[in-house]
């Protein structure tokens, strides 16, 4: 269960900077900007003081704000790691799953740029880093035995909910930590409760919310069903 978490300013770099000013370098900083202060926080006069630079520097490597958001999302995904060669298909979707967890909760302020922004971008347009993890699961998928129709079906299923997991993960926040009542916890008492008993009713289990053990079930789920319906390895 996630607290509500903290705004914290950035302490830009001033000064003329030394040594080349990279599109690396310029992403890393963006990455940095929107983990304290969120999309929100991030403009180009600001990503221009975090590296210490004139803005005009800064529109030599991203053109724009719009370009920046994409890269962020592109360095986080570049750290996705797929094994396409792993015999056990449903091991590795699993392996990739909880690594996209793990960034997520390292990054929460960018998950809506890695779940929302790329498909607001026609797939060939998308940053190559963004598009490998499909092709490597893709690949994953065949070599196990599936027709590319059922593969790409499977990512999809996959994606989506690991999509809907870390979003929901995300906004499962606590209203008053400090309380011992988890209805009061969670702000239920706000509720009418002849309106909504059930959701009264499940406040310790809302308030024990597990996001790992909750991913697992649900790949449990997913992955039990979609081996039971495709035809794939062994059939």
């Amino acid at each position: 269960m996630a607290e509500v978490p903290n705004r914290r300013p950035v302490r830009a770099r001033t000064g003329g900077g030394s040594g080349p000013v990279t599109r690396a370098a310029v992403l890393a900083a963006a990455l940095e900007i929107i983990d304290r202060d969120g999309v929100e926080g991030l403009s180009m006069r600001r990503l221009a003081e975090a590296v210490g630079r004139d803005p005009m520097v800064i529109y030599r490597h991203v053109p724009n704000k719009a370009a920046v958001l994409d890269g962020v999302a592109e360095i986080v995904f570049a750290q996705l790691a797929v094994d396409a060669a792993d015999p056990d298909w449903a091991a590795q979707l699993r392996a990739v799953a909880r690594d996209f967890r793990r960034l997520a909760l390292a990054h929460p302020r960018v998950v809506p740029l890695l779940v929302t922004r790329p498909l607001a971008t026609p797939l060939g347009l998308r940053p190559y880093a963004v598009v490998r993890p499909l092709e490597d699961i893709l690949q994953l998928l065949t070599r196990a035995g599936f027709s590319g129709t059922d593969a790409l079906h499977i990512y999809r299923a996959v994606f989506g909910f690991l999509y809907g997991h870390v979003l929901n993960e995300l906004q499962e926040i606590v209203e008053r930590p400090e309380e011992t009542d988890d209805v009061l916890r969670l702000g239920l008492h706000r509720l009418p409760i002849g309106q909504f008993p059930l959701l009264r009713e499940l406040a310790p289990v809302l308030a024990a919310y597990d996001g790992a053990a909750e991913l697992e079930r649900g790949l449990d789920i997913l992955l039990t069903g979609l081996s039971a319906t495709l035809p794939g390895p062994g059939r």
